[in-house]
């Protein structure tokens, strides 16, 4: 993108950036896309080249044009001093935790974070000798009672992607002031279209690209974004992890963000549509940030611009065979871990197996529902057919 003819600052919308950020016609013969760039091997025609340290591409796993060009959009768009991309949502986290924590050190971790980054947590960051504490999500300035000395990291999910809880992350963030201590958020939900968390306090923002970015079902992708003073860190630790996203994968990634912004505007149309539909059968428990009876509405109204595809909800309690009939015969909603393409998506959940810091009490069956492009009333039609079998299961 270009200033203005008048050499005034250009500062682009959001729409501007997925549409024309990231990429340089002019380098590639005119070409609107960016090509792949499928190499590993950089020749340098002298010495002085190889031993040049400021020359950008030096080897496929350093980066090619189209990843910069990608990290480019993500990191205009979070308002970030830079981006790393990654295989998958999963090892952006990692990297992210991986470059704050040493031995001895604490992080805290909203008791609603998708299941694996607690894996991670549990596991990897303890066999490391770090210590693990999990919080209530909504503990907001609380969280001040809960740290340590050794408290390096305060991992953050808003909202958490099975039971929709919000962090108050300006409040969190005020009460970590003048300590050494990191917040790593997930924003795979919201996208920096609708919630820009480093803007509110937070320090590296991680997402799923997977999903919304992709947009497609087809690829598999991560991405990290720092502020100026974690960005040196976090590129060297993924720089020393090796860790690098496919040319292919980065293509299509690419690809999907030309249309974020329209696919996020219908998904939460559509989503908003159905969740207030199903709230209105009294039998049904809707978990929608987004809804004004959601008890962390407020906060949301106050830091978020939109919603995302994704929700949940609780039906009353009834056995296995019940979720079966739900589930095991809907004609449209498919039954998948992922979300955020243009199919919809329906799956059962039992977030009380993994809570620690504040139990999960309800006694109901959770679904979560990913809203995809299919005919509304179509959807709605599938979803009331699958309630109808699981009340009718239950003999409710």
């Amino acid at each position: 993108m270009k200033d203005n003819a008048d050499s005034r600052p250009f500062a682009p919308g959001a729409e501007t950036v997925l549409t024309h950020g990231g990429r340089d016609p002019s380098a590639q013969h005119g070409f609107v896309n960016t090509p792949v760039y499928r190499g590993s091997t950089v020749i340098f025609e002298t010495l002085a080249d190889a031993e040049d340290a400021r020359i950008r591409y030096r080897y496929g796993r350093q980066g090619t044009p189209l990843t910069d060009g990608f990290e480019a959009i993500v990191t205009q768009l979070e308002g970030a001093a830079g981006t790393v991309l990654t295989p998958s949502g999963v090892s952006a986290i990692s990297l992210s935790l991986l470059t704050c924590l040493s031995v001895g050190d604490e992080v805290l971790i909203t008791d609603s974070v998708y299941e694996p980054t607690r894996i991670f947590a549990d596991t990897v960051l303890k066999r490391m000798g770090v210590t693990v504490r999990y919080f209530d999500p909504r503990i907001g300035a609380g969280i001040s009672s809960l740290l340590s000395d050794a408290t390096r990291v305060v991992f953050l999910e808003s909202p958490g992607s099975l039971t929709f809880e919000i962090q108050d992350l300006p409040a969190i963030s005020a009460a970590l002031e003048d300590r050494d201590i990191t917040i790593i958020i997930d924003n795979s939900w919201a996208t920096p279209l609708f919630y820009t968390p480093l803007a509110l306090g937070a320090d590296i923002v991680v997402h799923s690209a997977t999903k919304m970015f992709v947009g497609h079902s087809d690829v598999m992708m991560g991405t990290a974004s720092a502020n100026d003073r974690h960005m040196d860190a976090l590129r060297a630790t993924h720089r020393t992890l090796g860790l690098i996203a496919s040319p292919d994968d980065t293509y299509l990634a690419t690809r999907g963000m030309r249309t974020l912004g329209v696919r996020m505007r219908e998904h939460e149309r559509r989503a908003l549509d159905l969740a207030a539909w199903l709230n209105e059968d009294s039998r049904v428990t809707v978990l929608h940030p987004a809804l004004p009876d959601h008890p962390d509405h407020a906060i949301f109204k106050r830091d978020f611009t939109g919603s995302g595809c994704l929700f949940s909800f609780v039906l009353p309690p009834a056995p296995r065979e019940a979720v079966a009939a739900l589930v095991d015969h809907m004609a449209l909603f498919g039954m998948g871990y992922s979300w955020g393409g243009f199919e919809s998506l329906i799956l059962p959940s039992r977030p009380a197996r993994i809570r620690t810091a504040v139990p999960w009490t309800d006694q109901g069956n959770l679904f979560r529902v990913h809203v995809g492009f299919e005919d509304f009333n179509d959807l709605k039609s599938d979803l009331a057919s699958g309630l109808d079998r699981y009340f009718s299961t239950a003999g409710m």
